[in-house]
Order: structure tokens, then sequence, then C-alpha cells
């Protein structure tokens, strides 16, 4: 509302400003009450402190809010990188995590200095949906276990393998069935607390969860596990010297090496998503790959968890209509506050609730929806994120992506020739016109093609892709979310996909109900006839019969641009 009446009213600065602000900081409460269970839950569910999870859920609001990379997009700890956080641990001990994180947070400050943020948009959406799959499924299996009050075995496939035995103990166990349905609860809210009307579904699930959790471990004769929290700043555990010397360890270069990927796809990528759910300023991904670095590396500095841009949190900020930084850094604040002022409150939450948060997040990572979309859109993409899905389950999450990404390339590399793509502006048009492969490892050219056109200033934008042979999975999501997206912001946008007919005169196929129509040709169209193989035959046949009033025209201007306009082939 305040935008709407800076716009509207000249001089309106003011109160655009100041209505934003109290926004703002509506939107922090928000995700401050989305970040806390799930601060919690994932330092649970990586075997460290849940006093560590909040500390790096600050870090994420104070250090990584407060930078200039992404505007809405919130950072801290994240179940992505829970079980790879656990293994580590496991393996060379908590008091190690400060410094694997801290170089990670080092070595992501280098690659976004580098220019290299950009990058992560290369990589496969298959890939990314594979990796996002594998880290869901060993995440809802291995917190099924806390769900129940009990331990998990250890690796994915053993946590599965447990699952039989682990039922038949609910079973015989009252006060772990008790926890159980804490749990089943927390998720079956996690999915439908959305659909509830009114203001009393504006409350994140998972803290009316948390709430339904600590009245029911109340009751007389319950008696199931809470959350064991201590002093914040007693928790914090700066590395020494013992640490830093643990860097002649292969093993700990390998965790260093296997974070810093992980968590800068991670952001990276949850940075593209969330530009996509609103009409703001663009992530800058070198500037946003160095924030999160700066806030890793306070969190290794500290011992604290590795911190990512979350989906969850940052949904919830766009949807509570944050304008601004202000309402990520305020989070920070508020987590700071709250477990300062209010430990004992913490120290109320049943375990099995934050494992049933966990089961929820673990199966949106997983997105069983995406495989059968993937399967009709394109079945080698399909290929790579089970393979790659499957690698990460049986081994880890960085042989997997490996395993992934030389999948993806070797798929590409069937597939690519060469790609090229021109844009110009004429008259009040911005035209991109593109033509052979178009593969992800072209879609750093693509994006930057089509946000010229956007940049242009044009109120037309004409995308003609009938010349391209190949549209894989991740161009097309690119083509067809920036469509949406600029025709939501009032623009008119031409698309015309490959394998579109279209006739001589240029005539495609009618638009969506509800959209602007251009005006009918006043001449007619003379076509020529095809033989079956492509050949004209020379005889001209009689036009086309007149289209109805609800149809789109479009014009596919075959001149030559002109030398200082063209843009050589890519690849």
């Amino acid at each position: 509302m305040g935008g709407l009446v800076g716009r509207v009213k000249g001089g309106g600065g003011k109160a655009r400003t100041k209505a934003d602000l109290v926004t703002d900081i509506t939107a922090s409460l928000v995700v401050f009450l989305v970040a806390l269970p799930l601060c919690i839950g994932v330092a649970v569910a990586s075997g460290v402190p849940a006093e560590l999870g909040i500390i790096s859920g600050v870090i994420g609001g104070l250090v990584v809010g407060a930078a200039r990379g992404s505007t809405l997009q919130v950072s801290g700890p994240a179940a992505g990188l829970a079980a790879l956080v656990s293994e580590t641990v496991a393996e060379v001990g908590v008091a190690m995590l400060g410094v694997i994180v801290l170089f990670a947070g080092l070595l992501q400050i280098i690659l976004g200095l580098v220019r290299l943020g950009r990058m992560f948009q290369a990589i496969s959406v298959a890939v990314v949906q594979g990796m996002l799959a594998g880290i869901g499924v060993p995440l809802m299996f291995s917190q099924a276990y806390p769900m129940a009050d009990a331990k998990a075995p250890g690796t994915a496939l053993e946590n599965m393998a447990g699952i039989p035995a682990l039922l038949a103990g609910i079973l015989t166990d009252p006060q772990a069935m008790i926890a159980t349905l804490l749990g089943v609860v927390t998720i079956v809210l996690s999915f439908v607390w959305k659909k509830v009307p009114g203001p009393v579904g504006k409350i994140p699930a998972a803290l009316v969860a948390v709430g339904i959790g600590i009245v029911v471990a109340a009751l007389p004769g319950v008696d199931v596990k809470t959350l064991q929290v201590g002093n914040l700043l007693a928790s914090v555990s700066v590395p020494g010297p013992e640490q830093f010397a643990g860097l002649a360890d292969g093993a700990i270069i390998t965790a260093i090496l296997t974070f810093t990927v992980i968590a800068s796809a991670e952001s990276l990528f949850t940075a593209a998503a969330v530009d996509r759910m609103h009409s703001g300023p663009r992530t800058r991904y070198n500037t946003e790959l160095i924030a999160q670095g700066a806030g890793n590396t306070v969190a290794g500095i500290l011992g604290a968890l590795p911190i990512t841009a979350v989906v969850a949190r940052s949904s919830a900020n766009v949807q509570a209509g944050a304008k601004t930084r202000l309402s990520r850094t305020l989070h920070g604040l508020w987590l700071l506050a709250f477990a300062l002022l209010l430990p004992q409150v913490l120290a109320l939450i049943p375990i099995s609730v934050l494992a049933g948060v966990l089961v929820h997040s673990g199966w949106k990572l997983f997105g069983p929806a995406e495989f059968p979309k993937m399967w009709r859109q394109d079945k080698g993409e399909f290929a790579v994120t089970t393979l790659t899905t499957l690698v990460i389950v049986v081994t880890a999450l960085l042989e997997g992506v490996l395993i992934g990404l030389a999948a993806g390339i070797v798929l590409a590399a069937l597939r690519m020739s060469q790609t090229a793509i021109r844009q110009h502006v004429e008259d009040d048009t911005a035209k991109v016109v593109m033509a052979g492969n178009a593969t992800f490892l072209r879609l750093p050219k693509v994006i930057e093609a089509l946000e010229a056109a956007a940049a242009s200033g044009k109120p037309r934008i004409r995308l003609d892709l009938t010349g391209v042979t190949h549209l894989d999975h991740a161009c097309r999501n690119q083509v067809e979310e920036f469509t949406a997206q600029q025709r939501g912001l009032g623009l008119r946008v031409e698309l015309l996909m490959p394998g579109e007919a279209k006739p001589a005169g240029g005539r495609a196929a009618a638009p969506p109900a509800g959209e602007a129509q251009a005006p009918l040709p006043k001449r007619p169209v003379t076509a020529m006839a095809e033989e079956p193989w492509g050949e004209p035959m020379g005889e001209p046949v009689p036009p086309s019969p007149w289209p109805t009033a609800d149809a789109e025209w479009f014009y596919l201007d075959t001149r030559p641009l002109p030398d200082d306009q063209r843009s050589s082939p890519v690849g």
C-alpha cells in the first residue's frame, strides 16, 4: 500500500518508506517464528548442540542478511546440510566443524571475488533436483527415529533397513507412541495448516506444532524427550591451533571442498528460486556468494553450523510482504534476543516435534512430483536426476553430485551444438531470436539475453525460439518463467516456442484467454505448398482461412541485422 501511495502521489516517498518499514518489521517476526524451530531442529539432526543452530541463524540474519547480494532470501542452518554435517561430526568431531566451516566460507568469498557466482547457474536442473532428492530421502529416514525418541542406526541404508524394527518398538512402548503421534501431527499440520482460513492460518505451522508439543509434554504421565539447551554464549567454541593443525588431514580438505560446493550451490539455486517469487531487485550472484562466505567465516570462527540460503524462510519472507533487507536482518536479532532472554522456553520443546518438522522438510526436498514431470519433459534428464539421487543415498553427497554432474555433461555433449542468440531493439519491441541447441550449459547466455530485453524498457518483448532444435528442461523453465514474470509486470511478451506451427505470414497460436489481442492484419497471406521433405513445389495454394477475433498474430522479421547488432553464435 505504501508503494502505491508513493507512486500515485507526488512526494509520497515518506509515506511509502514508513509503510515499508512497518511491513518489513512484521515480515521479520514471521521469518523469526519460522526460523526458530528449524534452526533448533537442524542442529539436533546434525548431531550438535541446539545452541549452535541458533547461533548460525543469528549470523544468517545479522551478517548475511545485512549484505548486498539478495534482497529477500533468508539464510541460516539448512536441513539440506544436516546429513553432511552429521557425517562430518561423527568422523572428525564437533571441534573440527569450526575450521571446516571457516575455510569453506573463505573459499566462497574467493569464488565470489573472481566472479564465479554465476557459474552455478550452468549446473543442470536435473542434477540439482537429484541432489535435493538425495538429501531429502536420507533426512526423512534419519528423522523417523528421533520422532519416536529413538536413536538412528547410522547410514541412510541402515536407517531404511531399521524401519520395521522401529515400528515394532513404537507399538510396544506407550511413551514412544506418544512421541511418534506428536511427530505425525506436526507433519500433517505442515501440509494442511496453510489451508486454514483467516489470520490463524498465517501462523507458521511449525510454531503451532511446537505449541501443541509443549502442552502435551507437560501433561501428567507423559514422558517424552525434550530439547536440552545450554548457555548460548558458553557454546561458542573458537578453533585453536590443534584444530588448525587438522588441515593437514586429507579428510578435512575434502570436507571443506564439499561444504563449499554444496553450500554455494544450495544458496545460489535458492536465490534463483526466490527471484521467481517476486518482482523486486534481482540477486547479484557474485555479491551474494561473498555474503554467504562472510557468514560462514563468522560461523566457523564461533564453531557454529554452516550457513546457506533457505527456501522455507525465504518464501515466508516474500509472502509476508517484505520489501528490503531489513526484514531478514531483524529476524536474526529476534533469534538472538529470544535465545538470551527466554532459553527456558526452548527446553520445553519435544524433540519428536522438531523431527516431524524436518521430515516435512525432507519430503519437500525430495519433491516426488518433480520426477514424473521431468519424465514427461525430458527422459534423459530424468535419468540424470534418478542416478544422482540413488548414488547420494547409497554413497554420500559429494560422490552423488560429482557422478550426476558427469552424467549431465555426457548427456549435454550428446545433444549439444552451437546456439546462436541474436538480440536487438526495433521501435517499441525488444527482440531475442535463438537458433540451434539450447542446453543448460548455455543458460547464463540465455539469462543474459532475457535480462537485456527486460532492461531495454520497451513495452513489448518478442522471444522467437522457433529456430531452436533442442530446448532442454533448464532453458525451457527459464524462458517460461521469464515470460510469466514479465507479463505479470504488465509487459506484452510474444513467445514462439520450438515446434509451433508458423505458416507464411507469421501466424501463431492464440494466446491465453484474458490477454490483450493484436489487431488482425489488413493483407492476405499467400503460402507455398511443400513436399513431405520440405521443398517448395512452386505452386501457390489458397490463403489459410481468416482466424477468429481471439487469435494472436506475430510477424517474424527475416531482414538481416546491421553488423553492429549481430552477435556471434554461442558455443
